[in-house]
């Protein structure tokens, strides 16, 4: 079972959010955004190799999408309404359940996606997205996690950080176990989740974007999506670290129009 952290209200009628947070990071990467939405229950999950679930692992996306389902019926009612919320891998993890059909046993109503990817269409840049992600697990699995973290966050979709950012990412990520990150980064590489977004579409749930207005890669994909979005002035690929209070309020926007 992963680790979980709960902040649970007696209504069972009104929604819970579940929080997935981005590879490197834990349920602790919530706790500002999650301060301005305390009035909702909430759940903040470990993912596997992360934080408290360091030492739990998952074999492939399905896997891991089951893990979290699991540790979700931990704390709700089958028929409680769940948003699920997740930020890169996590919102990828979120997206794949939905799409795939991995959360039937929770009654999602809402997805809230913030700098996830849609999966890749050619089996070419698959193949080079899998050969990338084996080389970034061998570095994580055999060298010094804080040199890797050095070149990791010098890659483009973190171009919006400064010195000064990064450095604190380094040093917040480097109590990561290393092995723990590469066998997660080569279990659900994005090499080997489907292209989801029609399904994503067809699934009958709905589905918001949140991106910042630095983070071009993602802010294309959201544009192209054809879903509903919104773009965070001031904000690079993790918004709700860089500016928690006006992603909560987009949050909040999205809750009231359930």
């Amino acid at each position: 079972m992963l680790y979980s952290l709960r902040h649970l209200h007696h209504d069972q009628t009104q929604p819970v959010i579940v929080f997935l947070h981005g590879l490197l990071g834990s349920s602790d990467d919530w706790k500002q955004a999650q301060s301005y939405l305390s009035d909702y229950s909430g759940i903040l999950i470990d993912l596997p190799g992360h934080g408290l679930s360091a030492l739990e692992s998952c074999t492939d996306i399905r896997h891991c999408c089951n893990q979290i389902s699991d540790t979700i019926l931990t704390h709700v009612a089958p028929h409680q309404p769940i948003v699920l919320l997740g930020y890169s891998l996590g919102g990828r993890m979120a997206m794949s359940g939905v799409a795939n059909g991995y959360f039937s046993s929770l009654n999602i109503q809402l997805l809230i996606i913030e700098g996830g990817n849609f999966g890749l269409k050619q089996a070419s840049d698959k193949q080079c997205r899998l050969e990338n992600d084996r080389q970034w697990a061998d570095r994580f699995r055999h060298e010094s996690i804080a040199q890797v973290l050095n070149d990791w966050y010098q890659q483009a979709v973190f171009s919006s950080l400064n010195h000064e950012q990064r450095q604190k990412l380094i040093a917040k990520r480097s109590a990561n176990l290393g092995p723990a990150i590469a066998n997660m980064l080569e279990a659900t590489s994005l090499a080997k989740q489907d292209y989801i977004l029609d399904a994503l579409k067809q699934s009958g749930v709905k589905t918001h974007y949140i991106c910042g207005e630095k983070d071009n890669k993602f802010s294309q994909l959201a544009k192209r999506s054809g879903l509903s979005f919104s773009q965070v002035a001031g904000a690079g690929h993790n918004v709700h670290l860089e500016q928690p209070q006006a992603f909560a309020s987009i949050v909040k926007t999205q809750l009231n129009s359930l």
